[in-house]
């Protein structure tokens, strides 16, 4: 069993895999589409993070991929409809850095409303500008977070325990947290608040979520923060509106187009501006984070492949089997239509293979069947499932 673990996974993953009896193999940067389908053929398990993209052409090259771990939050760099169709589970992990991007996000709001990115550099020019102007507690100012998921909502927890008065919108019904207020809409939320913090999510309904009317919306003199994904706000707009000061201050982690590689050159059109901090997609990249999120990916990877659970899985149904006892434990991923379970278990039969254990879940086209039976199956009992119109992948675990 083979792992490709690229762009810098913290080494937890790869200890865990090896441990395991694993080969692993780890590469330190992303990789374009070109070079990972060369890369993968004899790959059994695929780690990457936010800048590796998974196309079907990359697919088409893993004949051998079962698993895909995205270490982080998003998965939207991978094709999950061909993924699926291929019978290949995808897993990230959507909690382990939730507070990491959340303490930037505060950190980034005292930084801009004390002005201290000003203050640094004048100090550093030799300047000693010793001055309360402009500078400002956060206490008592209004927070209005879009996006009130896992890092949404924990960020409305902090704000208000620092004095600030949090709303939040988001399209979803989502229960408020403390005092949270919930606005009905994007337009209320932008009237109302004097910080706006995204924290939406990759679909691409999101796509230029935040541009020229959002900015302008906004009241005179907020601020504004990127923390969720590159692509949902029009850089050039924001810039303009920081230029005329209608946008006090910026804080941006995640842009539209990313260096892959440590040490390439950074593009941006809101370099140079004094007011703007600018990050390179660390928000959730902590040591804390990027352990727990080692850990946690490279646990669900092992379990699947090892027990056939997939838990937490982001294109597969849920199902959590337990431990396997002396027998064997059959896993058919397969196209979700009427009878599948009835042919498969019409074959053990004819077989006369007796089935100790089974669990069926499905979700959209695809169902995932997991089945414990006695020592008594054959090589031909497995071909005749595989050879089943729906059949999409069959895997035996011992």
């Amino acid at each position: 069993m083979k792992a490709l673990l690229l762009e810098n996974i913290h080494p937890d993953a790869a200890e865990l895999l090896r441990a395991s009896g694993y080969e692993v193999e780890t590469v330190g940067q992303a990789l374009g589409e070109a070079d990972l389908v060369e890369r993968i053929e004899g790959v059994d398990l695929l780690g990457i993070r936010s800048t590796t993209f998974i196309t079907d052409k990359v697919l088409s090259a893993a004949s051998r991929l079962q698993a895909i771990g995205a270490f982080c939050i998003g998965t939207n760099q991978i094709d999950l409809p061909a993924t699926t169709s291929r019978g290949v589970a995808v897993f990230n992990a959507p909690y382990s850095n939730t507070r990491s991007v959340v303490e930037v996000t505060i950190g980034s709001i005292i930084a801009l409303a004390r002005r201290l990115m000003e203050k640094n550099a004048a100090m550093h020019a030799g300047v000693w500008d010793k001055s309360a102007k402009g500078s400002h507690e956060v206490r008592g100012r209004s927070l209005g977070i879009i996006g009130y998921g896992n890092i949404g909502s924990q960020l409305s927890v902090l704000a208000e325990s620092l004095g600030m008065l949090v709303y939040f919108y988001d399209t979803e019904d989502k229960l408020a947290l403390g005092n949270a207020q919930r606005c009905g809409s994007m337009a209320e939320l932008l009237g109302t608040v004097e910080v706006v913090s995204l924290h939406v999510d990759g679909r691409p309904g999101n796509v230029d979520l935040f541009g020229e009317n959002e900015f302008a919306a906004m009241r005179p003199r907020s601020m504004f923060m990127n923390m969720s994904r590159g692509f949902v706000v029009d850089h050039v707009a924001l810039r303009r509106h920081i230029e005329s000061g209608h946008v006090a201050g910026a804080a941006i982690d995640v842009f539209p187009v990313e260096p892959k590689r440590q040490g390439e050159t950074f593009t941006s059109e809101l370099r140079g501006l004094s007011n703007v901090i600018l990050t390179p997609h660390v928000g959730g990249s902590t040591e804390e984070a990027q352990q727990d999120i080692g850990r946690f990916v490279a646990g669900k990877l092992r379990a699947y492949i090892e027990g056939g659970s997939t838990s937490m899985s982001v294109n597969f149904p849920t199902i959590g089997p337990g431990p396997l006892g002396a027998g064997h434990r059959l896993v058919h991923v397969h196209r979700n239509v009427p009878g599948v379970l009835a042919q498969v278990n019409a074959l053990f039969a004819e077989h006369g293979v007796n089935v100790e254990g089974q669990s069926l879940s499905t979700r959209g086209d695809i169902g995932y069947l997991v089945t414990d039976v006695d020592a008594d199956y054959t090589p031909a009992i497995l071909q005749r499932i595989e050879q089943l119109p729906e059949t999409i992948r069959l895997r035996i675990l011992s």
